[in-house]
């Protein structure tokens, strides 16, 4: 049988970053079901992007990423992703524009989720800014936002600033605990929760130790991809 990440490698499209990556993160290759190519789109680094819905479309984006996965296409991707979660806002623009399937975020993870469990947790770079639209936009019923509980990592700690301050270097044992310590107020505040979705693609790579702390099931981008794929295959 051919392999899977020849036959399908998706397209990223890459913020303007710098921070480094590590394995997990969708920025790094290593370990991801499929092939990614990748495609950076000049301009948009993460503090253009995470921002309230209101915002992120008065600086009308669009353009910016349907001309970067259209360099994507003609590499031959068969899927279209992002590296940012708060890009799902864009999902259905995207999906009308090219003809592959986009599942820009792990947020769209969330509908089938809420249909299966009462509450689901979503681990997020920044609570403040996602918002009611970014789970519309993900698939979540208007009535079903209210069952989900969202928890955000400190806006100054490791994990955070070096992201949104776009930093050459991270401490990654530092940029751990800080997620690890966003995961266990989330649990504190709702210790009835089973299953998260992390939002933010950069967190994987410290998905195992909050599993650990925490036991959830942790459910993340790369879940989504490796679904379509196979949806896509058949």
């Amino acid at each position: 049988m051919a392999d899977q990440n020849v036959l399908n490698p998706w397209g990223v499209l890459m913020l303007d970053t710098q921070f480094p990556r590590w394995q997990g993160d969708i920025g790094c290759p290593d370990g991801w079901p499929v092939e990614l190519r990748y495609q950076q789109v000049a301009g948009m680094f993460p503090q253009e992007i995470v921002r309230s819905a209101d915002s992120l479309h008065q600086h009308n984006v669009l353009p910016a990423f349907v001309k970067a996965a259209q360099h994507l296409l003609d590499r031959g991707v068969k899927g279209i992703t992002t590296s940012c979660g708060f890009l799902v806002l864009l999902q259905h623009e995207l999906q009308a524009a090219l003809p592959v399937p986009v599942r820009t975020s792990s947020l769209l993870l969330l509908p089938p989720l809420l249909a299966a469990h009462q509450n689901v947790g979503v681990l997020t770079i920044d609570a403040e800014a996602l918002g009611a639209a970014h789970f519309v936009a993900a698939g979540v019923l208007p009535h079903d936002i209210a069952r989900l509980k969202v928890q955000g990592v400190e806006r100054s700690g490791a994990f955070a600033s070096a992201i949104m301050g776009n930093h050459l270097q991270m401490d990654f044992e530092a940029a751990q605990h800080s997620v690890v310590s966003a995961a266990l107020s989330l649990q504190q505040k709702a210790p009835d929760l089973k299953h998260v979705v992390l939002e933010c693609t950069n967190m994987p790579p410290y998905a195992r130790a909050v599993q650990k702390a925490t036991g959830w099931q942790l459910h993340s981008l790369q879940q989504l991809i490796k679904a379509s794929s196979a949806e896509a295959s058949k």
